[in-house]
């Protein structure tokens, strides 16, 4: 990628450049990412007047810069474009990073050059392609990784990344004529707020898409509610949005900026003993399964299927049981993603993001959280 060396210097100076606070926004955003999962996207399967923004999973890094799009990737990042002319209002963003693909943040972020770099290839990339700004999902600063690319200081240096991205945003910006949006993805789990510097971060990105999920993966014991709105008393990790959202707001994070993650896919696991229809059981290793949404409702919740549905009333969220193959399903319907919304407008923040649009092409978990987050409050 062929990045203006001549944006270098103005960039490596930014430190001396007072905080700007990103824009807000007045009404409350549904963030959804997509991916094409190897087959270009189609227009006709996105609800451009659903959504407020699209995060596009994921641009690679490569060399400390922003990879450049591949053809496909071009050519996704074109149809995003293009719902506008069906929701003008929609804003589309590139996502970097996830689990498997933030090895190069921690030297990316280490040094003025190596973070001004960075953001040159993030102008670059949202001009070539006529897009509204950067996602950075970083996981996880000063988390251990195989590579071993991992400091200490990362805690520091994240929040100075972001720092660079958001004063370059701001400059070009006002080239522009608009609002470049900067965002970042990060974990509920307390490691996450130990490990950054959340109150500092917030100054310099427009959203903070909490992960509300994945709170049980394959490395837990038992099985357990993987997105509770809500402590269970019985859940042995103690664990939920609402505790994520207290611990952010305790770290300094205004409400404005939390956007709650919520899931379009479920965890499964296989050989569960029956006691409490399969919730916080002991389970065998290697057990666990990922699930879709539309699966889960288009099958496992058919008639003949085996499984019944179940609320965990503490935790606001279903789950599935089959005695038969001893299977339990966490995951979240339209009846826990409305209560989401109304716990996102009774703390409010500003949204519901979700991951990610294939887990729900019929829009039934979309359309919940739309009459969720603009539902008519009562007396109204």
């Amino acid at each position: 990628m062929k990045i203006r060396t001549s944006l270098l210097p103005l960039l490596a100076g930014l430190l001396a450049v007072p905080c700007v606070r990103a824009q807000r926004t007045s009404s409350s955003q549904i963030i959804g990412y997509v991916f094409s999962r190897g087959q270009a996207l189609n227009a006709n399967d996105i609800a451009a007047k659903k959504l407020t923004r699209i995060h596009y999973a994921f641009i690679d890094t490569r060399d400390g810069a922003l990879a450049e799009p591949t053809p496909m990737q071009a050519s996704d990042l074109a149809t995003l474009v293009s719902l506008k002319k069906i929701n003008p209002a929609l804003t589309i963003v590139v996502s970097t990073g996830g689990f498997a693909r933030s090895e190069d943040f921690s030297d990316i972020a280490l040094t003025p050059a190596s973070r001004a770099k960075f953001v040159a290839s993030c102008l670059h990339l949202v001009e070539a392609q006529k897009l509204d700004g950067i996602d950075i999902d970083w996981e996880y600063p000063a988390f251990p990784r195989p590579s071993g690319r991992f400091r200490a200081a990362d805690k520091q240096n994240y929040t100075l990344l972001l720092r660079y991205l958001r004063m370059a945003f701001d400059t070009a910006g006002r080239r522009l004529h608009k609002h470049l949006v900067t965002s970042t993805a990060t974990n509920g789990n307390r490691f996450f707020i130990n490990s950054t510097e959340l109150a500092q971060v917030a100054k310099y990105v427009d959203t903070i898409a909490l992960m509300g999920y994945d709170y049980y993966d394959r490395s837990d014991p038992t099985t357990g509610n993987h997105s509770p709105l809500f402590t269970d008393p019985a859940d042995p990790k103690k664990l939920s949005d609402d505790q994520s959202v207290r611990d952010y707001l305790a770290a300094g994070v205004p409400p404005e900026k939390i956007v709650l993650g919520v899931p379009f896919y479920g965890h499964g696991w296989t050989g569960v003993p029956p006691a409490n229809h399969g919730l916080f059981q002991p389970v065998p290793k290697n057990k666990m399964f990922d699930v879709l949404y539309t699966e889960i409702a288009k099958e496992k919740l058919a008639p003949g299927s085996g499984f019944t549905r179940y609320w965990n009333a503490a935790s606001a969220v279903p789950y599935l049981y089959n005695p038969a193959t001893q299977t339990f399903i966490t995951y979240d319907d339209p009846e826990s993603m409305k209560r989401k919304c109304a716990y996102v407008r009774e703390k409010h923040l500003s949204g519901i993001m979700f991951w990610a649009y294939n887990g729900d092409p019929d829009n039934v978990l979309l359309d919940a959280i739309n009459a969720g987050l603009h539902a008519t409050p009562k007396g109204k």
